[in-house]
């Protein structure tokens, strides 16, 4: 009996999506053969690393698409610690406005103490919120927020900057999903705060700074690529997929038949090629570009709903700015009054948190409202607090070449890999690190820090942009986004939709767009897509894991996992 041909698959892009659709599929050469394409000539997305200098600002390079993740990233911080690398912890900082209408993680200010009643209010809330998600899910925050009583500043100073930060909603906020609000402190996959009555935050989170996200990617591309059955074709744009219908046949064609542009000695020229099915691992505007007429009328519909927004991200070493429109530093000015009526214990553990942040406030997020219009914001972000090289850590994180622990090192190592392991590598900066972190590391000082400040929404909020009072000659890199919109539309025009275009016409989509913009979401739509094609789900046992593909596998797909990957009556 012959053996039948591998199912030949075009992965189009080659993002955290598109990643880990191809790894899941290499790990079947006899069944599948796998080509990616990508318009850039690297992979990664929007996960992206850039240059520096290191002599000046005490790092060789910052990551400045995707800066990190929560600990309940399972997906993610599991393939990144098969490759080698290990997220870094850092303690989750907040600084949000500023003067009278600052609030933080760190201490109780006065603004804490100002909504006090809402803060109290908000924990109702979110457990009515759970109890009746799929109602929620339609309604808007801002129409949220009105049905609860809570004071319309409540939700300027507090909820909004809060959402738009961890779930990169921007100006969007008020417009999103209020089931997303809930998820941001109950979910267990996507949980970041834990809810306190009196404070809104009841602590400093851990969060987990990503190692150099340009040697994660390279590392998984080599490994994606060991086994011989997947191709990278990186800095080829497919520009058409001009049929999913065509018959197949021995002269080697197939039902999907696509026009990729290819560059040779200067000269762009464009190609057929033919496959047998297709994963677009792309954003849905282009999806849609590329399937043009061959999109169906579903297709135009969910993928038509998604809203994008360009917004800007400038990295830049300007503290005046900084200090301009944030809280840089602590301010005892700020501190909420001691309540009279509250216990000599809680009065206690108020002067404690003064106290640690007169000599621990390193804020990591920024946001400040505009004047004009507070529902509006602006994000920035201290790199050198965030990510771990601006103190010393080797591009591969803090992970030890030897170690084999939960999963660690599981790969064969890329020279890239090696590379980024080597502790020698920590080195590169050390001569601007004349400052101290508050756990005595060394650290570049304040003036020397770097800054990405995001300004969101070209088309509706750019004549608000301060992006004009960065000095010039601080700039050290701008560069220009396509951000997804979490407006409450999509929870209804687009989630609960995907499961009936996903698979049809030998077409798969994969990307985070379809729930919500997270790197972990990313990675497992590509481990689903490359499941539906009949591969295994790599880390197939591990609950953790497991736990989110389950749930996007139902959401995106309408499908359960395979007879025999369940486990239990019920499951």
């Amino acid at each position: 009996m012959s053996t039948p041909s591998p199912k030949r698959v075009c992965i189009v892009g080659a993002g955290a999506s598109g990643m880990s659709a191809a790894y899941a599929l290499s790990r079947h050469p006899d069944r599948y053969q796998v080509t990616v394409f990508d318009k850039q000539d690297f992979a990664g997305g929007m996960a992206t690393s850039i240059d520096i200098d290191a002599e000046k600002y005490g790092a060789a390079y910052i990551n400045d698409g995707v800066q990190g993740c929560s600990p309940v990233f399972a997906n993610t911080l599991r393939i990144f610690r098969m490759l080698g690398f290990e997220a870094t912890e850092v303690g989750m900082q907040i600084s949000f406005g500023k003067d009278k209408d600052f609030w933080t993680n760190v201490f109780p200010s006065s603004l804490v103490a100002q909504f006090q009643g809402d803060i109290k209010k908000f924990g109702t809330a979110l457990s009515i919120i759970k109890k009746f998600e799929p109602f929620f899910a339609m309604i808007p925050v801002h129409t949220m927020l009105k049905m609860f009583g809570f004071s319309k500043d409540f939700g300027d100073k507090m909820v909004y900057p809060l959402v738009a930060l961890f779930f990169g909603t921007g100006n969007q906020t008020p417009y999103i999903s209020s089931a997303i609000l809930e998820r941001v402190f109950k979910d267990p996959s996507m949980r970041l705060f834990e809810y306190s009555e009196k404070s809104l935050l009841a602590s400093i989170p851990t969060m987990l700074a990503f190692p150099k996200l340009h040697d994660v990617y390279e590392a998984w591309k080599t490994e994606a690529a060991s086994r011989g059955n997947v191709n990278f074709r990186l800095g080829h744009e497919v520009v058409e997929v001009m049929s999913r219908h065509a018959k197949g046949g021995t002269n080697g064609s197939g039902p999907v038949h696509i026009k990729p542009k290819y560059s040779r000695d200067g000269q762009e020229s464009l190609e057929e090629e033919f496959f047998d099915e297709l994963i677009l691992a792309v954003d849905a505007d282009s999806c849609l570009k590329l399937l043009n007429k061959q999109s169906t009328w579903m297709e135009r519909k969910v993928l038509g709903n998604v809203k994008y927004l360009y917004d800007v991200t400038i990295t830049h070493n300007d503290l005046d700015y900084m200090r301009k429109y944030y809280e840089t530093q602590y301010d005892p000015s700020h501190n909420a009054p001691l309540e009279a009526s509250g216990s000599a214990q809680e009065r206690q553990e108020t002067e404690d948190s003064f106290k640690f942040a007169k000599d621990n406030f390193r804020p990591l997020y920024y946001t400040m409202q505009y004047p004009q219009d507070k529902s509006k914001i602006e994000m920035s972000f201290d790199l050198t607090h965030y990510q771990p090289q601006f103190r010393g850590e080797k591009p591969a994180g803090p992970i030890d070449s030897e170690d084999r622990s939960d999963h660690r090192n599981e790969c064969e190592h890329a020279q890239i890999t090696r590379d980024a392991q080597d502790p020698t590598k920590g080195e590169v900066g050390a001569s601007a690190r004349t400052g101290k972190d508050a756990d005595g590391q060394s650290e570049p000082p304040l003036e020397q820090h770097v800054f990405q400040t995001i300004f969101l929404d070209r088309d509706g909020s750019q004549d608000l942009w301060t992006w004009k009072d960065i000095t010039p000659e601080k700039k050290i890199y701008e560069k220009w986004w396509k951000q997804q919109s979490h407006r409450w539309q999509h929870y209804a025009g687009t989630v609960p939709w995907m499961m009936w275009i996903n698979g049809k016409n030998h077409t798969y989509f994969a990307g985070a767009w379809s729930i919500l913009n997270m790197h972990e979401l990313a990675v497992t739509s590509g481990f689903a897509a490359a499941y539906r094609l009949g591969a295994e789900y790599p880390f197939h046992g591990d609950e953790d894991c497991e736990r989110l593909f389950r749930m996007y596998l139902a959401a995106s797909h309408g499908v359960r996992m395979r007879k025999e990957d369940r486990e239990g009556l019920f499951a």
